[in-house]
């Protein structure tokens, strides 16, 4: 019988916490079964096993990441969206430095995961429609836009940046570089 108040979405929500508190090679079942007060077989009354969780994972993480960068870019337009974009990118790669490489995964067999991440490029597209890209180069400008911002935050996280300069202010520089690259409305 399964435990009361334990639901897939809790288990879920403890194994991203986990992840991003301890790292990959701390999620387990027995140490997220240990978290939730149960025994491990127990969680298989929610789950079903470890690729399901993490699909669970990646696919609230997603969806997480799809409203942060919904919420920075509503109400703004040009290069102040796209700072406030990529600011809110980097932002959740820092706080959720667990759950965040799983966010960028793809699952083209999986229609609802597939559905899910298509919300995390809608801000983007957004933006770049109202810098002018236009429409038949929008995919190709947001793997690029991606691609820099994924690189930069993936950088940061594995400790890639060495040298005695300012990071943010790179990260800015990254951003200005991009919205150069992009802006069509001259």
């Amino acid at each position: 019988m399964p435990r009361i108040g334990l639901t897939p979405d809790r288990v879920a929500e403890a194994a991203a916490a986990l992840l991003d508190s301890a790292g990959e090679d701390a999620l387990t079942l027995s140490r997220l079964a240990a978290e939730l007060g149960v025994k491990a077989p127990s969680l298989y009354n929610h789950i079903d096993g470890m690729d399901d969780l993490r699909r669970r994972i990646a696919m609230r993480g997603i969806g997480d990441l799809a409203e942060a960068l919904r919420s920075a870019v509503l109400g703004r337009s040009g290069a102040d969206a796209l700072h406030h974009l990529a600011a809110a990118y980097r932002r959740y790669a820092q706080d959720h430095p667990g759950v965040y490489p799983l966010t960028q995964e793809t699952r083209p067999d999986d229609e609802e995961y597939a559905t899910l991440g298509l919300r995390a490029i809608e801000p983007v597209l957004a933006v770049l429609r109202g810098a002018g890209v236009p429409e038949e180069e929008r995919i190709h400008a947001a793997r690029a836009l991606r691609s820099s911002l994924h690189g930069f935050v993936e950088l940061e996280r594995c400790g890639g940046f060495g040298l005695d300069v300012d990071i943010d202010a790179s990260y800015e520089y990254l951003i200005d570089s991009a919205s150069r690259a992009i802006r069509r409305d001259d």
